[in-house]
């Protein structure tokens, strides 16, 4: 489904999001998850894809087995880094006789054995390059829906670790949305004050498509200094440090304060009107499935039942 419909069924979208397995054995966990996850009937669901597309082939072919085999909608990532136009050109297409409808457009990151890549090399620069090609291609009438893929894009309410100048920084997410971005999905965020700003601010840059608000639950200590690494920059805010101090060596101490405090701002977003909320599930369903639970919801539907009565 183009996600300017996925929009207009859903006044606030469920989502979720997957990487590729690199096993057969993280492989059927990961259908596992898939299948305990796809009964809460998200809005869609995302693939990523590797750093400088190192996972090109397993996100392909992860995103295709789930439009093939499940009820879901899925949305792959798309990066610019160590990319050549045919080889973008080439992704799109495959992507449109599949029938996928969406596409995440990401600037992406070199990977870590190529640290040193020269962005020159690259056919595209910035995500709002890439954007402008998909469009491009949705042109030509390759897609079978006339309108051409859907097109999201990254934006970050903590500041985009590469642009400390914010001002800066919303020329940039400007640029990508009047290139044609349909949405755009933020990184992770622990302060839901964060978000709001970001929203604001986008407001007043003259951005004015949706804005889904990504959310990851803590469940290790482990895991959260992995988050710090992965989102740079992330701020953990003291009210959440204190309750994972408190937990001490207790991992399922630590979980249930990750995830009550995710639930906690999941129903803070909800009451404040986001257009939607995207888990960043490491492949895992149980503490996605423990916030539904917490929310009172069966599924994405419902939500909307919920607001409806």
């Amino acid at each position: 489904m183009h996600i300017q419909d996925i929009f207009q069924r859903y006044q606030t979208t469920i989502s979720f999001e997957f990487f590729p397995p690199k096993s057969e054995a993280a492989s059927e966990s990961l259908y596992t998850t898939i299948a305990e996850l796809e009964a809460y009937k998200p809005s869609f669901v995302s693939v990523t894809y590797g750093a400088g597309g190192s996972t090109r082939e397993l996100t392909h072919d992860l995103v295709v087995r789930i439009k093939e085999t499940t009820t879901l909608d899925p949305v792959p990532h798309l990066t610019c880094v160590c990319h050549q136009e045919d080889e973008i050109r080439s992704i799109v297409e495959r992507y449109a006789e599949a029938g996928v409808s969406n596409i995440l457009a990401l600037g992406g990151d070199p990977p870590r054995d190529r640290a040193d890549w020269d962005r020159s090399q690259d056919a595209f620069r910035h995500a709002a390059d890439l954007v402008a090609f998909i469009r491009k291609i949705n042109d030509s009438g390759i897609h079978p829906d006339p309108r051409g893929f859907g097109i999201g894009v990254a934006g970050f309410p903590e500041g985009h670790p590469a642009t400390p100048n914010r001002l800066l920084e919303m020329d940039h997410l400007k640029a990508k949305v009047d290139a044609g971005a349909d949405y755009i999905v933020t990184q992770l965020f622990f302060s839901n004050a964060d978000f709001y700003d970001f929203r604001d601010r986008c407001e007043l840059a003259g951005i004015h498509v949706p804005i889904i608000a990504g959310i990851m639950p803590i469940v290790s200590a482990k895991g959260m200094a992995r988050m710090a690494e992965l989102a740079a920059g992330a701020r953990f805010p003291a009210k959440l440090l204190k309750a994972i101090n408190r937990a001490g060596e207790d991992s399922d101490a630590v979980e249930k304060v990750g995830v009550h405090y995710a639930t906690e701002q999941c129903l803070d977003l909800l009451e404040n009107g986001v257009s939607g909320i995207h888990f960043y599930t490491l492949n895992q369903s149980a503490a996605t499935r423990e916030i539904y639970a917490s929310l009172g919801l069966r599924d994405t539907d419902a939500l909307h039942v919920a607001a409806a009565s």
